[in-house]
């Protein structure tokens, strides 16, 4: 069986709180071995560490673009001294997930190029790269990026050009593919899956979110009473048998690199898996 890594997984959300234990044993007997799991806002730092230490997985802290309207003007403070407390835990592997989101509405976009660049700071403080949340905002991304250099990262859910995946790459990035490649009305992103370099890819399921195609319930099915489908890491096997699919090769060598390339990403990894 292909040992699997996924690079983005949200264990601790509450849609697994029936279960969670379970989801994650689920995960493992399908060749997951290791999952990377990141903080949202500060009130869940504590969750995912927990949870990371009871499966042996890793995990990431920061705040999430989409809770830096409720984070306080402390926060960053209180981030960065949780990081300063846990910097020697082999299972802290990341600044994350951080980022810009223009796609939701009510954000305050000037808040959270505050957070992102305030977390890049504290990211460099501590030498760790980070876990990136890119929506319609990879330009935006990659300027602070360039005036404020990491040791790179991951871009999660990465869906931009090819201009935008060369500039991650070319910064010490991995570009990280889950559910959404498997639509075969994916076009622009099957493209990059295929064409990208195989040392530039990592995979994730963004669990409970971004489900395959085989989970997703359409509009019409929500009208009609089915709840919406929960992704977990248990689909990143087959995730991954559908990229190889579209690059044409063996999944071992896919699962092969892909776990090469989030060590990479992620150097404290290399010590765990």
């Amino acid at each position: 069986m292909e040992c699997w890594i996924d690079t983005h997984c949200h264990l601790d959300a509450p849609e697994f709180a029936p279960d969670r234990d379970a989801v994650r044993a689920a995960a493992r007997a399908a060749g997951v071995a290791h999952c990377v799991l990141p903080a949202v806002e500060l009130s869940n730092l504590q969750a995912v560490r927990a949870l990371a230490h009871r499966h042996g997985d890793s995990y990431a802290l920061g705040i999430h673009p989409l809770f830096t309207g409720q984070a306080g003007e402390g926060d960053l403070d209180l981030l960065a001294q949780a990081l300063q407390d846990h910097c020697g835990d082999p299972h802290l592997v990341a600044v994350g997930e951080i980022g810009l989101d223009y796609f939701v509405q009510g954000l305050d976009a000037a808040r959270q190029e505050r957070f992102y660049r305030a977390q890049l700071q504290i990211a460099r403080r501590f030498d760790l790269p980070v876990i990136l949340h890119v929506r319609r905002s990879a330009d935006r991304l990659l300027k602070g990026l360039r005036e404020l250099p990491v040791r790179g990262g991951i871009a999660h859910a990465f869906n931009g050009s090819l201009q935008q995946a060369q500039a991650f790459i070319g910064m010490g990035f991995k570009l990280g593919f889950g559910g959404a490649v498997t639509f075969d009305r994916a076009l622009q992103l099957r493209r990059l899956a295929t064409e990208l370099p195989l040392d530039a890819l990592v995979l994730e399921t963004d669990a409970p979110d971004i489900p395959p195609h085989w989970l997703y319930v359409t509009a019409a099915e929500r009208a009609a009473g089915r709840p919406p489908a929960r992704n977990s890491p248990a689909e990143l096997p087959r995730i991954g048998a559908v990229v190889a699919g579209l690059r044409g090769i063996a999944v071992e060598e896919l699962a092969r690199a892909c776990r090469d390339n989030a060590r990479t990403a992620l150097p404290r990894l290399a010590g765990r898996i």
